[in-house]
């Protein structure tokens, strides 16, 4: 447990997944990468990777679609029609009656104020637990509405870069750990928060439930960055929500758990994948067991479950699994 925790911590704040030294791998698993060798050709893993995706639907893209539009619809529907059941927007709302601040715009709230309100911490109490329960970052790919359209925005940007009308760039995941402590310091210091300013998660969030305003032309800006000049640039080395929700998921029992023996290693998850580091241990020779859980920066989006031809990689709650 504490290895995970330390281990995912370093991925949040930008380091490379640590690979395993020479001893360190369990025999079994060592066994496992030479039974492997030559075993599968090349003209293998193309007809294992058609045939998977000449049958699988995305189910659990479909699945999070639907989560994330209906919650955000939630909130559309109970301002038009009063009947106060998801108040307010997904910054800070009221859910029946409960409190709910999200962590990262109530930490951004104390850090500017300098003082802690009540209702503040029973909300950030309440999306804690929850967020805890579900996984972190769950909340970035089932939740957060800018996501959404980021995601759609990432299927035109691949498309643009298959054509090779245009290229990918990249900047080193350090960078986000660099503007989560600006974004902290222009609170204190300027007691304003800045960030909630710009979230495009805030701004999307706001406008569907009240209607588009200015800010938006900032949320279109950095979907056109993200379309012609760096996949998916904003989520990956800018928002500090993900590193916030990253340290709840090192705590949370449910996981995406990688299985080396039944894994090909033809790398279509790491294709699809946000946060691509984290299933670093996918490669032949990386995992550390047998079984192993994906680190905390990993946003429970369910890509890679869906694309792996060989279900080598699958949700699990910790604890409940044994029952099921």
């Amino acid at each position: 447990m504490l290895n995970y925790i330390k281990e995912s911590f370093s991925q949040v704040f930008g380091n490379p997944p640590t690979r395993p030294e020479k001893g360190q791998q369990p025999e079994e698993l060592l066994a496992i990468y030479q039974a492997k060798r030559g075993a599968l050709s090349k003209a293998d893993l193309e007809a294992a990777h058609l045939e998977h995706h000449g049958t699988f639907f995305r189910k659990w893209q479909r699945r999070r679609w639907i989560t994330l539009i209906v919650v955000n619809f939630l909130f559309l529907v109970s301002y038009k029609f009063d009947v106060q059941l998801l108040e307010g927007a997904m910054t800070a709302s009221r859910f029946v009656g409960f409190h709910f601040a999200d962590l990262n715009s109530a930490l951004q709230v104390m850090l500017a104020y300098k003082h802690v309100v009540l209702n503040l911490v029973i909300g950030t109490t309440t999306v804690f637990v929850m967020w805890l329960l579900l996984g972190g970052r769950t909340f970035c790919s089932w939740a957060c509405p800018y996501h959404l359209l980021s995601e759609w925005a990432e299927y035109l940007h691949l498309w643009l870069v298959d054509k090779k009308v245009i290229k990918n760039h990249t900047f080193h995941r350090k960078t986000r750990s660099v503007f989560y402590v600006i974004f902290a310091l222009l609170a204190i210091v300027t007691g304003y928060t800045v960030f909630e300013t710009i979230s495009p998660t805030g701004i999307v969030s706001r406008a569907i439930i009240y209607g588009p305003g200015v800010a938006l032309i900032w949320v279109g800006l950095l979907l056109l960055f993200e379309v012609f000049y760096s996949r998916r640039a904003w989520c990956r080395y800018v928002c500090p929500i993900g590193v916030t929700y990253a340290a709840v998921g090192t705590l949370s029992p449910l996981r995406v758990v990688y299985n080396a023996e039944a894994c090909h290693h033809e790398g279509d998850c790491r294709k699809v994948c946000l946060v691509p580091h984290v299933l670093d241990l996918t490669i032949r020779g990386r995992a550390h067991e047998i079984n192993q859980d994906v680190s905390a920066d990993c946003t429970r989006c369910g890509m890679c479950v869906d694309v792996c031809p060989t279900d080598s990689l699958n949700y699990r709650f910790k604890g409940l699994d044994k029952f099921l």
